[in-house]
């Protein structure tokens, strides 16, 4: 089925789901057949849930509203995945053919939702989790405690350290899911939420928390940032004076958090040049 054809029923189907024209218990297995096709184009990277156009990043609304069809127009049930029973409206994705592309998961943790893009030469550490709409881009790596959240847009040989998040963005379905660009080095313990954008060929120190509440103090271009960090950018968490004013709560002035990007620094590039040897151990 060609994007334009599938594009054309998940938007018809979700019309009518809003107004309670088709449930779960009146849905057609035609229609079914048809929310099968659009996971499966997920899956081979073939639709994405926001692609880059004009140098933007753009939403694709309708690949929202198959996402969430698919979570309305299914029943839960009892499911097995090898020796584990679970409940959900889906199957996993299947990992079998990940050895043909080049990528790896890990034993006992790698969970990979149905619905999700694992690209080729990626390496996926147990325990992490891709939810489904997640893009995960061809060499990225995946670290231990590692969330991927639903139509998150992982970029190419982005490496994501242990036990970070990328948080999911399903709704309103205009909205931009989390954009974590090509070449991209978030530090352990990061945090992206909330459709932030994180520049490609950046590095983000670790348990740095990027999102658009926080502003982003830019000290290349000498601008404060919401919601993006730009390209080729070295990122840390610093406490910048807050605008509570006086107070009895305790001594001393008010803080509150704050990202400062400053230039790519060459020895920078080098400690993530050096991670490349952890793959091929």
């Amino acid at each position: 089925m060609s994007t334009n054809a599938l594009e054309s029923e998940i938007t018809d189907l979700w019309n009518r789901y809003q107004t309670d024209d088709v449930d779960e218990s009146t849905v057609s297995e035609d229609e079914l057949a048809s929310l099968a096709a659009f996971l499966d184009a997920l899956e081979a990277g073939d639709v994405r849930a926001a692609e880059p156009r004009g140098g933007e990043w753009q939403v694709n609304a309708w690949v929202k509203q198959g996402i969430l069809l698919t979570f309305g127009l299914h029943e839960t049930r009892v499911r097995e995945y090898g020796d584990v029973a679970y409940n959900d409206v889906l199957p996993l994705a299947q990992t079998a053919d990940f050895g043909d592309r080049g990528s790896r998961n890990t034993p006992d943790g790698t969970v990979v939702r149905r619905g999700a893009r694992v690209g080729s030469n990626c390496i996926l550490m147990s325990p992490s989790f891709v939810n489904i709409g997640a893009h995960v881009g061809d060499g990225a790596l995946v670290d231990s405690c590692d969330t991927v959240g639903s139509c998150a847009q992982i970029g190419e040989n982005a490496k994501l350290g242990a036990n970070t998040l990328i948080g999911g963005v399903l709704e309103p379905v205009e909205n931009a899911p989390v954009i974590v660009e090509d070449g991209v080095s978030l530090g352990a313990g990061c945090r992206v939420t909330s459709g932030f954008v994180v520049g490609e060929n950046s590095v983000v120190g670790e348990n740095t928390l990027l999102t658009p509440r926080i502003p982003v103090y830019d000290l290349v271009e000498e601008e404060v940032l919401y919601g993006e960090l730009p390209p080729e950018r070295r990122a840390f968490t610093r406490f910048v004076e807050s605008s509570i004013g006086d107070h009895d709560l305790f001594e001393g002035g008010a803080y509150k958090p704050a990202v400062v990007a400053t230039a790519l620094e060459d020895r920078t590039l080098e400690r993530s040049e050096r991670e490349e040897v952890l793959r091929d151990q």
